[in-house]
């Protein structure tokens, strides 16, 4: 967007905080005309996008609307019309356009060519700073004074900012280390801002293993699996995916795909029930037939592996739940392995969490997403309490809502001029 013609200068955009959606807003209201000053904690912006490209950067999602849009449940209707002015296609041609093509994974994940984040996220910072953006980094956000300018905690000791118009984009909770602290909370709430209490989201869950299982089987794959639960309704659900044991219970990205659903119920009821199917692709019947063969000299794991074609980690879980006595009963083995029931007692800490949910709720935003409790200041990102699974479609989000409140910010401004 360098190249887009610009509008006479408008009045200062004051952005803190340098994830996607404060360098995005950036972007957008710079494009426009506007005077920038984007302000990040840490000493360089955009931490958590190269700590999210380690693996593969994921950028986005090749779903169509408007099953992508459901991918954010309740929130869905107005994340959804977030991505009406920026989707999963406009944030890939905005890769492209920095020389970044992107392609489209067996899973329909889009990651760039490279599966890099590093080269994205120089080139862009970059691009900013030649376009006129001036970044400041090790400032610390600690409010505004009485005069309502913004107030900033610095090596060199505190700094105070005036601004038309001020977009925050500070994260959630999750990633504490790279600057998403959820500091801002008390912040907001002291202006009267309605916030939902952060938490862990897309996130493992605590069951608590025997010590055995906890040494012997902790990083495991279990692959294959469906995972059976019920919503707050009573209703069924499955879903086919893979997990991974942990010292302390389990995690993965089918759990992360419902990792809402199952620490809202354990929020509402101490706990929850998790059921496993082991082997997706045998039937009850099968399994019964094959464990009711004579197992002659073969110990218990070694006839239960063989009959079923379950490896070491599933077959631990059965010895986890089973007594001797079931485990020497072929009908309910065989039932174990297609429901074998997990309670999960807790969700892990929110720092752990690859995102958070809660956040200021949309109650408190317009449509723009500026505060009601504070005329002139807009939100974007992860602190707005929305949430969604891992596969590009967090990150997606963030970019639409960091242009949809530098737009916001855009038009408040020459109304305010």
């Amino acid at each position: 967007m360098s190249d887009a013609p610009r509008s006479p200068a408008l009045s200062r955009l004051a952005i803190v905080g340098g994830g996607p959606a404060g360098l995005f807003a950036a972007q957008i209201a710079r494009a426009a005309g506007a005077e920038v000053d984007l302000f990040d904690a840490k000493g360089s912006v955009g931490r958590k996008f190269l700590i999210a490209g380690k693996g593969g950067l994921n950028l986005t999602h090749s779903e169509p609307r408007p099953a992508f849009d459901a991918r954010y449940g309740a929130r869905a209707d107005a994340v959804g019309r977030w991505l009406d002015g920026f989707d999963a296609q406009a944030l890939r041609d905005w890769a492209a356009a920095r020389g970044v093509p992107t392609f489209v994974g067996s899973s329909g994940r889009v990651f760039p060519q490279d599966l890099k984040a590093a080269p994205l996220l120089r080139g862009w910072v970059r691009q900013l700073r030649e376009d006129g953006v001036r970044f400041h980094v090790q400032h610390r956000w600690t409010g505004w004074d009485a005069d309502g300018h913004l107030t900033f905690e610095t090596p060199h000791g505190p700094h105070v900012q005036a601004a038309d118009a001020t977009v925050l984009a500070l994260g959630g909770g999750s990633w504490p280390e790279l600057g998403s602290d959820g500091a801002w909370q008390p912040l907001l709430a002291a202006r009267g801002v309605d916030v939902a209490p952060l938490a862990p989201a897309n996130c493992g869950f605590d069951i608590g293993w025997s010590a055995h299982l906890a040494q012997r089987h902790a990083g495991a794959p279990l692959k294959p699996v469906v995972l059976h639960w019920r919503d707050a309704d009573g209703a069924p659900h499955a879903l086919q995916g893979e997990c991974v044991l942990t010292a302390t219970g389990i995690e993965g990205s089918a759990i992360y795909a419902i990792s809402g659903a199952l620490r809202d119920a354990i929020a509402r009821d101490g706990s929850t029930v998790l059921e496993l199917d082991l082997a997706p692709g045998r039937d009850a019947a099968r399994l019964q037939r094959d464990l009711a063969r004579p197992r002659g000299r073969r110990s218990v794991g070694e006839h239960l592996r063989r009959a079923t074609g379950l490896d070491a980690a599933k077959t631990a879980l059965l010895f986890e739940r089973l007594d001797r006595a079931a485990l020497d009963d072929p009908a309910r083995v065989a039932g174990a392995i297609k429901r074998l029931p997990l309670t999960l007692r807790a969700p892990r800490p929110l720092a752990e969490a690859i995102s958070s949910a809660g956040g200021v709720r949309f109650e408190a935003l317009d449509d723009a997403l500026m505060l009601h409790a504070s005329p002139g200041t807009f939100v974007a990102g992860e602190m707005i309490d929305w949430e969604a699974p891992t596969g590009g479609y967090l990150l997606t989000a963030c970019f639409a809502s960091g242009m949809r409140a530098a737009q916001g910010a855009l038009a408040w401004m020459r109304r305010a001029g």
